[in-house]
């Protein structure tokens, strides 16, 4: 088995093709080595911060209350990454509710919350693998602007990031004759057991392959961040998907897009792999730090209701409990939740918004819209 040490890796190289360069990534697949101990130590506290985010998720009763809620928030940082609009709170409206300029980038937030959630559920039957990352990008692409550049299929053409052309590009990924190669070099190498590579450094260099590779016409950046939580989940390191670093990627673009470039411009693959394990032990410490102000939320609201509510407890705490997976709502939407008459399910929404629990969004009389503020803005 081939061996990589880190201080001397070579990023790849630099072919010309028909009157334009491209960059070809060197493959990856083998037993990597390194010098530089900060990255143990960095590769230490990132591994003990994620252990305690599976710890704790654990530990939280009905986990999959509050999931929602993080793929929502990470399909909405991924996809405004990309350009979109979208806010937390319009990802949960229904598409009539939607102003018609912003409806495309609803439907990418949609699109992406779908992929995630499928893609999850197909690790159950399917490896984390060239055919899974496909049918992902088939269900982020469906009916949006990227919907005629081959969905689920690996690009035929050459592409680009930055720039209006090849001529002006900031980056050409390789021609797309190298993409097979290097996407089952990439999947061979997320699949190794015969080399010793730890699951974060894996992901770490994965992540900047497939970013390198950009096997798709469109859709590339939202797919290398998913496969983050898809490894994180397949690997059994995290029991749930809650960890997202499109927050910690978004916090500073330009730092992010530099360090993967500085891979491929100066095989400082070192710097981005510290970057990346910074990001993990970030992103998992807050994730920890917001399912605590969940919990604490949660627990809160229901002490006040056991406390006020009287006969009306029963229904109050269904439709509580059912916030925390929709917190923008319809009358509707609570009597069919709740099995409650149109003038019952007004009464509790008015309740709820005595409380302060649910605040009213449109000001309309009808067709209205209740938010539960307190909630989404722990995602903020």
């Amino acid at each position: 088995m081939q061996s990589i040490q880190l201080e001397n890796y070579q990023a790849g190289t630099w072919k010309r093709i028909k009157g334009y360069t491209c960059f070809v990534p060197s493959q990856i697949n083998a037993q990597w080595t390194w010098q530089d101990f900060h990255i143990n130590t960095l590769l230490e506290k990132a591994s003990i911060k994620l252990g305690e985010l599976n710890s704790f998720a654990r530990l939280v009763p009905n986990i999959d209350l509050f999931i929602q809620l993080h793929v929502t928030k990470e399909a909405v940082i991924s996809s405004r990454i990309e350009g979109t609009q979208t806010n937390i709170g319009e990802a949960f409206l229904p598409f009539e509710e939607i102003q018609p300029e912003r409806r495309e980038d609803w439907k990418e937030v949609k699109n992406y919350t779908e992929a995630l959630d499928s893609a999850i559920d197909q690790l159950a039957v399917l490896p984390l693998s060239s055919r899974l990352i496909r049918y992902t990008h088939k269900i982020l692409l469906q009916g949006v602007r990227g919907k005629n550049k081959l969905p689920g299929e690996f690009r035929e053409s050459q592409n680009w990031i930055g720039g209006y052309s090849l001529a002006d590009a900031v980056f050409v990924p390789p021609a797309h004759s190298y993409v097979p190669n290097l996407m089952s070099d990439l999947e061979k190498f997320l699949h190794n057991e015969y080399i010793n590579v730890p699951a974060l450094i894996k992901i770490g260099i994965a992540h900047y392959q497939f970013e390198t590779i950009h096997p798709f016409l469109d859709g590339n950046g939202r797919i290398g961040r998913l496969l983050i939580p898809l490894f994180l989940v397949h690997e059994q390191i995290l029991h749930k998907p809650l960890l997202y670093l499109s927050s910690f990627f978004e916090k500073d673009k330009g730092l992010y897009y530099d360090n993967l470039m500085n891979v491929r411009l100066k095989n400082n693959m070192t710097q981005w792999l510290k970057y990346f394990l910074v990001g993990i032990a970030d992103t998992a410490q807050k994730a920890v730090q917001t399912l605590t102000e969940i919990l604490e939320l949660k627990q809160l609201l229901e002490r006040r209701l056991h406390a006020e509510w009287g006969r009306r407890l029963k229904r109050a705490l269904i439709l509580l409990e059912y916030l925390f997976t929709q917190p923008v709502i319809h009358v509707k939407n609570v009597e069919q939740v709740c099995s409650l008459s149109a003038k019952a399910a007004n009464s509790l929404i008015k309740s709820f918004e005595s409380a302060g629990i649910l605040k009213e969004q449109t000001g309309q009389s009808r067709n209205r819209i209740f938010v539960f503020e307190q909630y989404l803005a722990l995602f903020q």
